[in-house]
């Protein structure tokens, strides 16, 4: 008889802690990220198997080690098990506070701290906030956000904004993404963006691509999950959260739950209630 592949966990909360988004632990068999970005930083630490990602289209491979895994927000990434074996990671979902965005393109550059130190400081404030204990895990953000700052400071390459000598391409790009974050939850469609910013749609898209790594819709939707999250955990119903967050239905807002974060938006509200 076949062996029983175990099911597939996920626990996550918002901690009463400022700058931490959110706290997410997660157990994968088996289990592909799409490509999709943040407005936050992504902390990661794996307790068990492989993990295969891409960041702004170079692909990393880590297992468990002494390295953390650091994403940054407004960056294209996926990620996926290796080999049918899993993997077991613990998540902190950090605000721009504590980490600002112009430090992302050290990020990209550099996602992988390496050091027993900085693990052991990050491990050190999950367990605070598994506990719940919101003053320990204020004090332990503190040391990890120092340590994450020294380590981006000793990258120089940062992502350069859209200022006056940037492509005309990139300055699209971000007034089409300033247009998306606006409308999230109501949404707009591609003729409404083109008039808005006076562009061809064809060369929004191709522009938003090139300067991002994904199309417009599938950024869209990845905020929109975001937002969704954010609902669940704060105890609004699955139906309800579909709606606010911009899909159709509960069931719209399952489809792609589930390839953004690999469960059902109803299991995962349970796991920030345990």
């Amino acid at each position: 008889m076949a062996a029983i592949r175990p099911r597939s966990t996920v626990s996550a909360w918002q901690p009463p802690v400022t700058g931490i988004a959110e706290v997410f632990h997660a157990r994968f068999t088996e289990h592909a990220y799409p490509a999709h970005v943040h407005d936050t930083w992504a902390l990661m630490i794996l307790d068990g198997g492989r993990v295969d990602f891409a960041l702004d289209g170079e692909r990393h491979r880590v297992g468990v080690s002494d390295q953390v895994i650091l994403l940054p927000p407004g960056v294209a990434h996926d990620g996926r098990t290796v080999n049918g074996t899993g993997f077991r990671k613990r998540v902190l979902y950090l605000e721009t506070s504590v980490l600002p965005e112009r430090l992302a393109g050290a990020a990209v550059d550099a996602p992988l701290p390496a050091g027993p130190a900085l693990r052991e400081r990050v491990h050190g404030l999950h367990l605070a906030l598994a506990e719940r204990d919101p003053f320990e895990a204020q004090s332990r953000l503190a040391f990890v956000a120092e340590r994450l700052h020294g380590w981006l400071a000793g990258h120089a390459a940062e992502l350069p904004g859209p200022g006056p000598g940037a492509a005309p391409g990139a300055k699209v790009a971000v007034r089409l993404r300033e247009l998306l974050d606006a409308r999230v939850a109501e949404g707009i469609t591609l003729a409404e963006a083109s008039a808005e910013l006076g562009l061809h749609p064809t060369h929004l898209i191709r522009s938003f691509g090139a300067a991002y790594g994904l199309p417009p819709h599938a950024y869209l939707t990845a905020r929109r999950v975001a937002l969704a999250r954010r609902l669940l955990l704060a105890g609004v119903r699955p139906a309800e959260a579909a709606v606010a967050a911009g899909f159709y239905d509960q069931a719209h807002l399952t489809r792609h739950f589930g390839r953004h974060v690999g469960i059902s938006p109803a299991r995962f509200a349970r796991s920030g209630r345990l």
